[in-house]
C-alpha cells in the first residue's frame, strides 16, 4: 500500500504545532520557489527543515498535500489583511486600489509564496484542491461590487465574477513579468501601469 492511500485513510490528520510549522514552511517555501516541482522530494524537504520523514508524513501523506495546505494557509492571510485595510474606505474606486495594494504588497514580502503559486505549482493538480478556490477573494470581490453597485459606481451589468477575473489576470500577469524580468522591481510599483485600465473595465463611463 502507497504512503499516501495508507495516510489518506486516516482521517482526520492531526494539526500541525507552530514550532514544526516554523521550521518546515519556509522550507517548502524557499525550495519550491528555487526548483521546478518535480525536482523537489520529501526527503530534500525534510533535510532542509530538520524533520525526520516520519514526522512530516505524520501531517501531511504527500509533497502535493503539504504544499497546497502551507499555499491555502499563506494566501488566506491576504483576505485577512485586506478586511483589516480596506475598513472605512467608502470609495469604489479606492477600495479595489487598496484590494491590489495589499495583494502584491503581500507578495513582494512573501515572494516564496509568489512564485510558488503562480510558477512553480502544477495547476491541473492544485485545481482539484479545495485551496485552488478563493472563496474568501470572492467574498470580498463580491461586497465591493455590490457597494459600488448601490452607489452607481461601477456599470450595473458588473459581475463579482467578472472582477474576479480582472482581478486575478492582472496580478498573474504581473507576477510572470516580474519573475521573468529577474524580481528587479516592487510589484506595488506595477499598479498604476493596470490601475487605470482596470478602472475603465468596470466603471460606468
Amino acid at each position: 500500500m502507497s504512503r499516501s492511500k495508507e495516510y489518506s485513510e486516516k482521517s482526520p490528520l492531526p494539526q500541525l504545532p507552530d514550532k514544526l510549522r516554523d521550521r518546515l514552511y519556509p522550507a517548502v517555501l524557499d525550495l519550491f520557489s528555487r526548483n521546478d516541482f518535480h525536482q523537489v522530494n520529501m526527503r530534500e524537504i525534510c533535510k532542509i527543515s530538520g524533520l525526520s520523514l516520519s514526522t512530516v508524513y505524520k501531517y501531511f501523506p504527500s509533497k502535493e498535500a503539504l504544499l497546497f495546505n502551507i499555499l491555502d494557509q499563506k494566501i488566506s492571510e491576504i483576505g485577512k489583511l485586506m478586511k483589516m485595510h480596506l475598513e472605512g474606505l467608502e470609495n469604489t474606486k479606492e477600495l479595489f486600489r487598496k484590494v491590489f495594494w495589499v495583494t502584491m504588497d503581500y507578495y513582494d514580502r512573501n515572494p516564496g509564496v509568489a512564485i510558488t503559486a503562480f510558477i512553480t505549482v502544477p495547476m491541473r493538480t492544485w485545481m482539484r484542491e479545495a485551496s485552488y478556490r478563493r472563496n474568501d477573494a470572492h467574498d470580498i470581490m463580491t461586497r465591493i461590487t455590490r457597494h459600488g453597485h448601490d452607489r452607481r459606481e461601477i456599470a450595473s451589468h458588473i459581475k463579482p465574477g467578472q472582477i474576479m477575473d480582472l482581478y486575478f489576470m492582472f496580478c498573474h500577469r504581473q507576477i510572470q513579468l516580474w519573475y521573468y524580468h529577474g524580481m528587479k522591481w516592487n510589484l506595488v510599483s506595477t499598479i498604476p501601469s493596470f490601475f487605470n485600465l482596470f478602472w475603465k473595465s468596470v466603471s460606468p463611463e
